[in-house]
């Protein structure tokens, strides 16, 4: 998944300026305290480092408290200033200073947010919660000051003389500031600041007690022999989890998605049950009624701002435009995904009567038996796989030279930057005329108080009115092998790893003037089209055949081995259509009711709710449940899951586009480069896609993507 950017909760804190109505005793006050700041904290001055790359060497979580404050501090003096200029409104005055305030806060909300997702522990949780209803009330005082929306009011009402780009910025914060209330009267600025506050709470709580259940509820193994199917050095890696834990035996640490990648090798059903359902019933009892709670909330500021639902209210600022559109494609793929899903269990329980077992398929066995036809069907064994996807020949040999090819670029290991784990690399990146462009760290592994998933995100963002280059990380969660073993990449985490670097060059190339519309700052369901463009290079010949070697021998991966996991890819792809589905109309679903319904069980809305869309097929549970559907609860993604089909449309188009104009050449690359990563939000989306493509997408060449049709 792409995580972008930092908690929602604080999410306008760190894009827009915040503004407060305070007087002149308190403005003072708040620069003394910026002043008086504690000068041995690293993140009250920018960092000295090439390209501001932060100082993680330097600071710690006692650092980010006075920080915090004396950013909100600051930022608060400077909305004012701008807030109260006895001067005419004009772009200048107001939309580029609010585009250059708050440099302080932005870079420890910045430096905080990335790393409680990386390296968290309790006191990066304390702050977490106590930072978000303050940071929720700063952002509040942007978009509810009076006198700031009427500058801005203004602006907008004068913007046919800006140039092109100038235009977007004043639409994006007009319509920031109308979405987040600016229009409301007193009594209605009060109940939204109540509910903003609440929300930010939820949110940071509702994160929490996922990144806890991830070291709460494992499942452990005390008899090996239970652990058949797995490789020695899996079951080695088990072992050193639980010792590392304090706990003996065999630790098995649960992925954030339904479906638990090691139910595909473990041959004992009843420890495959076991893990499924610690997998499906996990912070049920902390999240459940978090959810109620967030799901009417957010119902009610929809409410409040004129909108029949939140989905509704979201959708001013989705490429979707309406909910309708959203749930005809999803309702449109839907049987599509289920009749194909049924097939594959057909096959599935013909392999399991066939073995003398006479139980019909349930959910825990569908990885383990897929796995059984998919080696039937392409005579592919995973074992025999990994082995020529080793960690650093897929990232130097495959995705650093894909890219090369694509864009010209290189990359430099920097080991002289601080790092803020030993896990973690850095680079420098540069253009093919060999000028800089940023800087890339790469975290790879899983680890205790890192977030499930994989993700994307920026410690520096580019802009051109502040002359910043961009400093971005990629994080996945790719299982650590025991000292002095190889890291042998499953093909999905391959795929994975390039997917994560289509965020990686959208950040990396991004061209444009204004920090609020750079980079990945688009709408939702665009963002995921760079990643996902980016994926196909993996399976690209050229560069399969340069990083697929065997890490012992170096011999490339035969002919008929990759051939085998090429044809497998259209494989269960019912099952991953239908259960992607399933997660995106919940999300619509959670987010299509308003204030008057009200929810007393979790379970059962679920349940109501796939069989609503006729997607409620037992063996194919949703890959995210409900209670750790970070993305939607906690994550930026509330009514916009579907972004990842939505944007999937762009992706396949575009790469079929590519295919017929030659491939992987730097015509190609250069093209995508300049009309989609390099201009972030800085104009109109599909505008950017029809430039680069000529037309708008089809769905033509997602349908045999997904193998949905011949």
């Amino acid at each position: 998944m792409r995580k972008t950017l930092i908690a929602t909760t604080i999410a306008s804190a760190l894009l827009l300026s915040a503004c407060s109505s305070q007087n002149d005793a308190d403005t003072k006050e708040q620069t003394t305290q910026v002043q008086t700041a504690n000068v041995d904290n690293v993140l009250m001055k920018p960092s000295p480092l090439q390209y501001m790359a932060p100082e993680f060497d330097k600071f710690g979580t006692s650092d980010y408290e006075p920080a915090f404050d004396a950013g909100i501090a600051q930022q608060k003096a400077q909305i004012t200033a701008i807030a109260n200029n006895p001067a005419p409104a004009t772009f200048k005055n107001t939309l580029v200073e609010l585009e250059l305030s708050g440099e302080l806060l932005d870079r420890v909300s910045t430096a905080f947010y990335n790393l409680s997702g990386l390296i968290s522990n309790d006191e990066y949780q304390r702050i977490a919660a106590k930072m978000a209803p303050v940071l929720s009330a700063h952002s509040d005082d942007i978009y509810l000051n009076k006198a700031l929306f009427s500058r801005v009011e203004t602006i907008n009402g004068n913007k046919a003389k800006l140039n092109a780009e100038d235009q977007r910025l004043v639409e994006f914060y007009y319509t920031k500031f109308v979405n987040a209330g600016a229009k409301l009267d007193e009594a209605q600025k009060a109940k939204m600041r109540e509910i903003n506050a609440e929300l930010a709470k939820l949110s940071t709580a509702f994160s929490q007690n996922v990144l806890k259940s991830f070291k709460e509820d494992v499942v452990l193994v005390t008899d090996k022999s239970e652990l058949a199917g797995l490789s020695d050095a899996e079951i080695a890696s088990l072992a050193a989890a639980a010792k590392k834990a304090g706990k003996e035996g065999y630790m098995i640490t649960l992925v954030n998605t339904t479906q638990q990648p090691i139910l595909s090798s473990l041959e004992n059903r009843k420890l495959r049950e076991r893990i499924f359902k610690a997998s499906t019933t996990r912070a049920q009892n902390t999240n459940g009624p978090i959810i109620i709670k967030e799901t009417n909330l957010r119902a009610q500021k929809a409410a409040l701002l004129g909108y029949k639902n939140w989905a509704s209210y979201v959708m001013t600022t989705r490429m979707a435009k309406t909910t309708e559109n959203v749930y005809g494609i999803l309702d449109d793929l839907a049987p599509k995904a289920v009749n194909k899903a049924k097939a594959e269990a057909a096959e599935i329980q013909k392999v399991i009567d066939a073995s003398g077992e006479t139980f019909t398929v349930q959910p825990w066995d569908w990885a383990f038996y897929s796995e059984k036809v998919r080696q039937a069907k392409y005579d592919l064994d995973p074992a025999l796989v990994k082995p020529y996807f080793e960690m650093q020949s897929v990232i130097h040999n495959g995705l650093f030279f894909a890219m090369e090819k694509l864009y010209g670029i290189t990359f430099k290991e920097r080991k002289d930057l601080p790092l803020y784990h030993e896990d973690v690399m850095a680079f420098e990146v540069f253009n093919a005329d060999g000028s800089s462009i940023g800087l890339f760290y790469m975290d790879p592994y899983a680890r205790e108080g890192k977030r499930g998933g994989a993700w994307m995100s920026a410690y520096v963002s580019q802009s051109g009115l502040k002359g910043t280059k961009p400093v971005i990380y990629n994080a996945q969660n790719i299982p650590k092998p025991a000292d002095g073993q190889p890291t042998l990449m499953t093909f999905d985490e391959v795929t994975t790893m390039f997917h994560e670097f289509g965020h990686a060059a959208h950040g990396l190339f991004s061209d444009v003037k204004y920090p609020s519309l750079a980079g990945t700052a688009t709408a939702r369901d665009f963002v995921e089209f760079p990643s996902q463009a980016n994926e196909d290079w993996n399976i690209e010949p050229t560069v399969l055949a340069n990083y697929a070697k065997h890490y012992k021998t170096g011999e490339p991966i035969p002919k008929e081995l990759l051939d085998k996991v090429l044809e497998s890819q259209n494989f269960n792809q019912g099952f991953g259509t239908t259960e992607y589905l399933a997660a995106a109309l919940l999300d619509m679903e959670w987010h299509s009711f308003g204030v008057d319904k009200k929810i007393t069980d979790v379970q059962k809305f679920e349940h109501d709710a796939l069989e609503k869309h006729g997607i409620a097929y037992y063996p194919v549970p949703p890959r995210y449940k409900s209670c750790y559907f970070s993305h939607t609860f906690a994550g930026g993604y509330s009514a916009g899951y579907y972004a990842y089909l939505w944007t999937e449309v762009f992706a396949a188009d575009a790469f079929a586009h590519m295919t017929k104009q030659g491939g992987l050449t730097r015509d190609n690359g250069d093209s995508f480069r300049k009309e989609i990563l390099s201009k972030g939000n800085s104009r109109d989306l599909m505008q950017s896609y029809i430039e680069f493509r000529g037309q708008k997408p089809t769905t033509d060449a997602l349908l045999k993507r997904r193998g949905l049709v011949k």
